[in-house]
């Protein structure tokens, strides 16, 4: 169906966005008048054109009686950007086919029936699936104000992320490496563990060229972070915030170090939790407060376990490699003290499977 190839279009130019519009959704527009291309366009970065708009600034031809094919329902308020409704109607567009309701209950049906109320025809749900793979961070950020968690890691096919010396550069191959890079481009932010700052020294940027780093988040209950580490060193550059819990105010030394982290860059963010430890569900509530949308978790095994056991991970990308590394103390991607028995294990629903190479990519969600 001509439909469906357009609204297929209307997908990929809206895929240009990634790493640009957060908290934004990610949106892509076609309009096609008697089965030709008059405009399309995409949302290219937060507060600038939405889809729509930016489709109708690039018409080669008037609009009148055309077809729209946009892969989210069209915004009736006013943001960053004057409702796109209004210039769907001012166009005078004939006929609208829409992929994803839009769950903001800013929008939330409001957009299709003021087209509807002003003699637009609507149809809904034209290749929905595809088009809701789109915005999963989306709408999980705008209905929970929380960031949508996806835990990463790669493994051996013996379940090791790292050889019994702590040894792990590098477990899978270099495609599975720039794949991992696009994520981080793509996700609003990063977080790490303490133990993996020690440990490894990361820098926990994108590396792509023309790409965003994430704003990086480490986990330090006690702030022991080093001064000296590339993560502090580069807080100026890249945003960082470091949570932490249980840090006694009184401690003159823990307050020198906290000033001196402050004018390197870093952010402390207090969220503290009842153990001494930072809560991981008051720190994902405070992140959502300042409008990230989406985390790639990048933790050892500790905070694996724990963000698990905290119900905050939405998703599970598990890159698993042809190797077998073996050994007692080999480390795994989650660790802790794990369940008493299978009937309490959390359970992840398989979404994809993907071959890179010889590596395997796993993604499941909640």
């Amino acid at each position: 169906m001509f439909e469906e190839k357009y609204m297929q279009l209307a997908i990929e130019l809206a895929k240009k966005g990634k790493g640009a519009v957060n908290p934004n959704p990610l949106v892509g527009a076609v309009i096609v008048k008697n089965n030709k291309i008059i405009g399309q366009g995409y949302h290219a970065a937060y507060g600038k054109l939405h889809a729509e708009r930016d489709a109708f600034s690039k018409l080669t031809e008037d609009a009148e009686g055309a077809e729209l094919y946009v892969t989210l329902e069209p915004c009736c308020h006013f943001g960053k950007q004057p409702p796109c409704v209004h210039a769907i109607v001012e166009h005078k567009i004939g006929h609208v086919y829409v992929g994803s309701d839009d769950p903001n209950e800013k929008v939330a049906g409001k957009g299709i029936q003021y087209l509807r109320e002003h003699g637009i025809d609507v149809d809904t749900h034209m290749l929905k699936e595809q088009c809701d793979e789109l915005n999963q961070v989306f709408f999980h950020y705008i209905t929970t104000k929380r960031p949508y968690v996806v835990m990463k890691y790669a493994m051996t096919l013996d379940g090791k992320i790292a050889t019994y010396s702590k040894k792990s550069k590098w477990i899978t191959c270099e495609a599975s490496r720039k794949r991992v890079a696009e994520s981080r481009n793509e996700y609003m932010g990063i977080m790490a563990g303490i133990g993996t700052v020690l440990a490894d020294n990361p820098m926990l940027t994108c590396r792509l060229e023309g790409g965003r780093s994430p704003i990086r988040i480490i986990c330090d209950s006690h702030l022991r972070i080093p001064l000296d580490c590339n993560i502090v060193n580069t807080a100026k550059d890249v945003k960082t915030i470091v949570a932490v819990a249980g840090v006694d105010v009184r401690d003159a030394k823990l307050n020198a170090k906290m000033e001196l982290l402050k004018n390197k860059g870093v952010e402390i963010m207090e969220a503290g939790g009842d153990n001494n430890k930072v809560d991981l569900g008051l720190l994902m509530e405070l992140l959502g407060e300042k409008g990230i949308d989406g985390i790639l978790l990048e933790g050892g095994g500790t905070l694996n376990y724990s963000a698990i056991k905290a119900d905050i991970v939405n998703e599970i990308q598990a890159y698993i490699a042809p190797k077998i590394f073996g050994g007692r103390e080999a480390l795994s991607p989650v660790e802790g003290q794990g369940v008493e028995s299978p009937e309490l294990a959390g359970i992840f629903r398989l979404k994809k499977v993907e071959q890179i190479e010889d590596d395997i990519l796993l993604t499941y969600r909640k």
